[in-house]
């Protein structure tokens, strides 16, 4: 939309680019501004006091022994996944890019009040705090994994089939507020899972299908139509799964 600002917020990673560049091709994007990955000790600290040594333990074992497996076997659905959606994976070089070590960082309410957005678009940062959030004069649209409020935190789609719930295997664009994916709700989109996929070619397969959601939703934010909704049922939180979650399901249910 011309003259409006849109500035884009995220950690590192492919989906992270992805989105830049989609945005960046269907609007222009003012500036991206990077937080780096926090420390290992510091996100183990803080995971182990929430969930115990024993999840963190077997989740660390999932990351180690499992995934490595999952990644060669999704490597070519991945890049098909990709190719057939035509999404852009390069790294722009006419987009301003700031690096902070993180999204809450003082230098990033400085550069927010600088570049004055109409919108901030959020992908795979921390939390962000009420100091930040009440800094923004702006909507603030995240794209999320899961069909919240039941799949909040991360791999959605995984869980909502490891729990029978193919009804809420999808996507969620939504407003960000102070929580963990609470914020109201723009757009949801389900997904389709193939025998081909497996637990790291699920959030591809809801990145490729929420983005035309997300880009709607800045359109509809620019033109001041954004409708948001609150939505109702359980809400809980998901994490990792540990090495023994995963071996059961994969055994009992084939989710792989």
């Amino acid at each position: 939309m011309k003259n409006k600002k849109l500035l884009f917020i995220a950690g590192k990673g492919l989906s992270s680019q992805i989105i830049l560049n989609a945005l960046y091709q269907s609007f222009g994007v003012d500036a991206a501004i990077f937080e780096e990955k926090e420390s290992t000790k510091t996100f183990l600290k803080r995971r182990i006091k929430k969930l115990g040594y024993l999840q963190v333990a077997g989740q660390i074992m999932f990351q180690l022994v499992i995934v490595p497996l999952l990644r060669r076997q999704a490597a070519v659905v991945i890049d098909s996944m990709l190719n057939k959606a035509s999404v852009d994976t390069t790294q722009n070089v006419d987009i301003p890019i700031h690096e902070v070590a993180s999204a809450n960082d003082n230098s990033v309410i400085e550069l927010i009040q600088n570049i004055q957005p109409d919108l901030i678009v959020i992908n795979g940062t921390r939390i962000l705090s009420k100091k930040l959030l009440a800094a923004i004069s702006c909507p603030v649209i995240n794209m999320h994994a899961g069909i919240t409020p039941k799949y909040r935190g991360v791999h959605g789609a995984y869980w909502a089939l490891v729990n029978d719930d193919k009804k809420n295997c999808g996507v969620t664009v939504h407003l960000v507020d102070a929580g963990v994916d609470t914020g109201e709700v723009l757009y949801q989109s389900l997904i389709k899972c193939a025998p081909e996929d497996n637990f790291l070619t699920y959030p591809i397969k809801q990145l490729v299908a929420g983005i035309p959601f997300l880009l709607k939703a800045v359109e509809d934010a620019f033109s001041n139509k954004l409708t948001p909704y609150s939505t109702s049922g359980n809400s809980k939180q998901w994490y990792h799964p540990t090495i023994w979650q995963y071996l059961y399901m994969r055994i009992k249910k084939g989710i792989k």
